[in-house]
């Protein structure tokens, strides 16, 4: 098969690409920086390098592949001019275009758990919209979106404080929540561009369901910090350091909005509904490079 990545050397597209490229498949990766051209050929695919806002350059990526890989690059949350739903509808919109321009037919769209619902998600609700615009894709167009949660190279954001003061703060973590592995997400997201289903499909990925205590006793274990503490903080102390660190205000609440519907549950009420067969990566496999490429 013919198959296209967009974020090809991300922590999830990396996994992607060279799954996909060592199983035989002929694998496009996509990527904005020049540089990225030698990495993305040692993961055996082909390169091709340009801006994700261009809708000639999308049409021309997603040409003569059979599926597609299509993802929301990180955004840069202390930007004030930054729009985050605009942003995910924007993205969206230039995906579908160029999909039906190219005549593509199977998409897996990597999205999020949370995005089945409109309000009281934060920034989650980007994920949400960019599912709606991609669900009115002709029906011949088959999309499945990947809904993992929290990943565990997100605990990445918090090597400051570990360093400094032997603690992770958080807005929750007092009751067990999924977190998964990039590596289970890719293998998920190449079982489905392969497996070519149709209709509009949603699929869950989670690799090991933990409390905060929990994650600091094994990322503590794997760093030699045995005294490593998980702390829970109020969703106003949560906002309040955000914007003390500069993000603007509607940014900052709407974060603390995701985190808060983490700590409720919220998010997780359609994947409870739908719980899907656990991952094979366990965070202690994964803190050992935590372990390696942090401290």
């Amino acid at each position: 098969m013919k198959i296209t990545v967009i974020g090809a050397l991300g922590n999830i597209g990396s996994h992607l690409t060279k799954t996909l490229a060592t199983s035989g498949h002929e694998v496009t990766g996509v990527d904005h920086k020049q540089q990225s051209v030698a990495l993305i050929n040692e993961l055996g695919a082909i390169p091709s390098v340009g801006s994700l806002d261009d809708p000639d350059y999308l049409k021309r990526s997603f040409e003569g592949a059979d599926a597609v890989f299509i993802m929301y690059p990180p955004v840069n949350y202390f930007d004030p001019d930054l729009d985050i739903i605009a942003s995910y509808r924007k993205r969206a919109e230039n995906y579908s275009t160029a999909i039906l321009n190219a005549k593509v037919k199977r998409v897996v769209n990597l999205s999020s758990m949370g995005a089945h619902i409109e309000k009281g998600n934060g920034v989650i609700k980007g994920a949400f919209y960019a599912e709606q615009i991609l669900n009115l894709l002709p029906t011949e167009i088959s999309v499945t979106h990947i809904r993992p949660n929290s990943l565990y190279t997100n605990l990445y954001g918090y090597i400051k404080t570990i360093k400094s003061e032997k603690k992770i703060y958080a807005g929750f973590g007092t009751k067990p929540m999924p977190w998964t592995s990039p590596i289970d997400v890719a293998e998920a997201a190449a079982e489905e561009l392969i497996g070519l289903r149709s209709g509009k499909t949603i699929r869950y990925v989670f690799s090991e369901e933990l409390t905060g205590a929990e994650i600091a006793k094994i990322i503590g274990k794997a760093i030699q910090m045995p005294e490593l503490k998980w702390e829970v903080i109020s969703n106003e102390q949560l906002i309040n350091s955000f914007r003390a660190a500069g993000m603007k205000t509607t940014i900052a609440e709407s974060v603390g909005e995701m985190y808060a519907a983490l700590d409720s549950g919220l998010m997780m009420e359609d994947y409870i509904n739908n719980k899907p067969q656990i991952g094979r990566v366990r965070l202690k496999d994964f803190a050992e490079d935590f372990a390696k490429n942090s401290i």
